[in-house]
């Protein structure tokens, strides 16, 4: 991983360093946060803000850890770090995955169902991303296969799947390659930084893992 580069809010953009680890890494793989007017920290997930930002990596342990006294630091002045912050990036998250998986339904390029996904995967179609419920069946689910150059997550609820494509629930739903299917790509990796941890490995611990 890249200790070199751009420390600061540069033009290229290209990468940040965490507060916490003080890895320098892409900024696909952080989250960003500023400090607002009431000097509370304040999650950034779409990266919009105005300020300085201040940046964690996307894992639950780090944020709970940038929590004491680490923004702060960073931010070189008190802040106010509210309680719950790590669950509403968390939640913030998810549902910014649930809206991009949403539009790519709305544009005809993401699908759902056992039937329609294996479809998918057996067909020409260009999976980018294979989604899976994290509360559904494991034995229906390693029925699908993801597919070479694709990513496997299962971090989503079968309810949030739902969301996503207009339905109660969802257990399997699949997203096409292009500019959406990238976009899921690195939000659902952050979502699944928060979701996955020791002892309590959701499904999405099987990331390009061949299935």
């Amino acid at each position: 991983m890249t200790r070199g580069g751009h420390h600061g809010e540069s033009a290229d953009g290209a990468e940040r360093r965490c507060i916490v680890t003080g890895e320098v890494q892409p900024k696909a793989g952080l989250i960003r946060f500023v400090v607002g007017p009431d000097d509370a920290i304040v999650p950034d997930i779409l990266g919009k803000l105005p300020g300085r930002g201040i940046w964690v990596t996307a894992d639950r342990a780090v944020l709970e850890q940038a929590r004491k006294g680490q923004f702060a630091r960073a931010a070189k002045r008190p802040v106010t770090v509210p309680d719950g912050l790590v669950d509403e990036v968390e939640r913030q998250l998810a549902r910014r995955v649930v809206d991009l998986v949403a539009l790519a339904r709305k544009a005809g390029d993401a699908v759902c169902g056992f039937e329609k996904v294996k479809g998918w995967l057996a067909g020409s179609a260009r999976v980018r991303v294979l989604l899976q419920a994290s509360d559904g069946s494991e034995r229906g689910k390693t029925k699908l296969w993801t597919p070479e150059g694709a990513r496997y997550f299962g971090c989503l609820t079968s309810a949030e799947l739902g969301l996503a494509f207009g339905r109660q629930t969802v257990i399997h739903g699949a997203v096409a390659s292009g500019g959406l299917g990238d976009r899921v790509v690195e939000d659902a990796a952050k979502l699944r930084g928060l979701r996955e941890t020791d002892g309590n490995k959701t499904a999405a611990g099987k990331d390009e893992v061949a299935r």
